[in-house]
């Protein structure tokens, strides 16, 4: 699709319809601006930039109790549209209206109940995708991962295996060896979603046989130690599932916290616990089921062992020992039951799921509270531990996300992600795809696009990190995180508005917004910009913004459709620059 910015789409019948390309020239420098500012925000001392941030942490104190019955007090639109933002790809008014009928916990509920709506793969399978041609293609890949995250209405669903993506991260430009990675890596995807409201340690296995794991940390085709030529295991899956997917590099105390030892952090382990683990990991390779790799079939069936490539002796890591003589299935099983079994599974992997869904920088409290449902969900089952679906709702339903007063705390949230900004938007205005193609593509350029796509981060350690510090910035001086700033700079800023000015006037090639709740409004700007501020920012734009705003658009014509969209346009570009929707509170 031929890409115009909206400045280029006016109306030109009329000598006043002709100044609307000035007019809007005008209101995206101001949106440039407002976005900006984020970045302007970020580099100062004082505590104004710190507040303009809005990332942070609050006090550590003693533990407040869980949030109350939410149907002791009505929900209000903006309450709903906040929790919306931390729980789904997106508010809406239908969602904001079932979240205040049912209130969260029933909200939560519901979605966890709902059926799965198709995979990635079956649809890539109808497009014929599953064709020898493409099978050292990509194609098909984007497409099949942008509908599910923006059409499919299990959104709690489809927002929790986002994060699980950017916690265990494949990326698709890594999985090499096998061909059809459009299909590896929508398996991949299906798989994490299939499993998001299960158990961790099961999800640990699944994650550690799939072939797109396998490909993408290099541990497909691991041969044991060669006494001859000396080469050793491939260490590369072992490290990284202990430093990123398990219990990271220093010993926690369930509140998250670093242990020390003579004043000095503990480290979880070292160079021989990785060779210790690394033997478990050899021996897996492709099912190919007896047959050839000419069709995508073995992309989604687990890893098998070739038992002649498999270390059979005993491995020893984190002062435990894999006994020798286990098949490869069995060690592996053992193996990870003795990861899954540290102390620090529970905080390290609550911490990263609270960053994703609420704030970059929860209190201790708040992350010992989570990282006690993961140890135990209260169930009394034997395989309490890990139990994801309880570990989101502890995180969703807990004070600390839903007490309103956090709003205007400096300290507490965090920046929205550029895929999650498209997507808000995407989701309030029941984007639809012609004829079900989805042609978004590959959004990771940051200088033209959204400098971020999914299934596409460079490297293991996702699009940022998890302790990403801004430096020389007054979230550093504060001792704060703000991972996602690890992606906003200069070029990112304009790029994010350049792009989402194209998809608010244009939509992205068949992708196609719904504006026909908002044409009503669209004359009187306060009252058009009220509706977008509860959707897209849970009311949370303020009277001066939005004042400056109305004014903005109140200088554009109105009367006709074509002066309303483009009245409409502008409005939605300049509440998605805003610092007060970037940020999510």
């Amino acid at each position: 699709m031929e890409e115009q910015l909206i400045d280029a789409d006016m109306d030109t019948q009329t000598a006043t319809d002709k100044n609307l390309f000035n007019q809007q020239a005008d209101l995206k420098a101001a949106a440039l601006l407002a976005s900006a500012s984020l970045l302007a925000a970020c580099g100062g001392s004082s505590s104004t930039a710190q507040n303009s941030t809005g990332i942070g942490t609050t006090a550590m104190g003693a533990p407040p109790a869980p949030a109350p019955d939410s149907n002791a007090a009505a929900i209000t639109a903006s309450d709903a549209s906040r929790f919306l933002a931390q729980a789904s790809m997106g508010a809406n008014r239908a969602q904001i209206a079932r979240v205040q009928a049912l209130g969260y916990a029933g909200w939560i509920d519901e979605q966890l109940s709902l059926p799965g709506y198709g995979t990635r793969w079956d649809w890539l399978v109808s497009k014929g995708l599953d064709d020898i041609s493409y099978r050292n293609s990509q194609a098909g890949f984007d497409s099949c991962a942008w509908r599910k995250l923006i059409s499919s209405p299990d959104t709690l669903r489809q927002r929790f295996t986002l994060s699980l993506s950017e916690v265990i991260v494949v990326a698709i430009d890594g999985l090499i060896g096998g061909g059809w990675k459009a299909f590896a890596a929508a398996a991949w995807l299906d798989m994490l979603e299939a499993n998001c409201f299960g158990n961790y340690r099961d999800l640990l296995q699944l994650v550690s046989t799939s072939p797109a794991m396998g490909q993408y940390l290099t541990f497909r085709g691991n041969a044991k130690f060669n006494a001859q030529t000396g080469a050793m295991p491939d260490e590369n899956y072992a490290r990284e599932l202990m430093q990123l997917f398990s219990i990271g590099l220093l010993e926690l105390k369930l509140n998250g916290n670093p242990r020390q030892e003579d004043g000095k952090n503990k480290e979880t382990y070292g160079l021989d616990d990785i060779t210790g683990l690394a033997r478990i990991f050899t021996g897996w390779d492709f099912d190919l089921a007896g047959g050839k790799a000419d069709k995508p079939d073995f992309m989604r069936r687990p890893m098998i062992q070739v038992p002649v490539k498999h270390e059979t002796g005993a491995s020893m890591f984190l002062d435990k020992t894999v006994a020798a003589g286990l098949s490869g299935a069995d060690a592996l099983t053992a193996a990870l039951d003795i990861i899954f079994a540290h102390d620090n599974v529970a905080p390290f992997i609550s911490r990263q799921l609270i960053q994703r869904l609420v704030t970059s920088n929860p209190s201790p409290a708040y992350v010992s509270r989570v990282a006690t449902v993961f140890n135990d969900d209260g169930s009394g089952s034997a395989s309490k531990k890990g139990n994801l679906k309880a570990v989101l709702k502890a995180i969703l339903l807990d004070d600390e996300a839903r007490k309103p007063a956090n709003i205007s705390d400096p300290q507490f949230g965090k920046l929205r992600e550029p895929v999650l900004r498209f997507l808000a938007w995407a989701r309030a205005y029941n984007a639809t795809a012609t004829n079900d193609i989805w042609n978004i593509g590959n959004t990771g350029d940051p200088a033209t696009k959204l400098g971020q796509s999914p299934l596409r981060s460079p490297s293991v350690f996702n699009f940022f990190r998890p302790g990403y510090v801004p430096p020389n910035t007054a979230i550093a001086a504060a001792t704060l995180v703000a991972p996602e700033f690890q992606i906003t700079n200069e070029s990112s800023v304009v790029g994010y508005v350049n792009y989402m000015q194209r998809a608010v006037s244009n939509g992205v090639s068949d992708v196609t917004p719904d504006y026909s709740s908002l044409m009503p409004l669209a004359d009187t700007a306060a009252a058009l910009l009220d509706e977008i501020n509860l959707v897209l920012a849970a009311g949370q734009l303020s009277t001066a913004s939005l004042l400056d705003l109305s004014t903005a658009v109140d200088s554009m014509p109105k009367g006709s459709d074509n002066r309303r969209k483009q009245r409409i346009y502008a409005a939605l570009t300049l509440v998605l620059a805003a610092p007060e929707f970037i940020v999510l509170k």
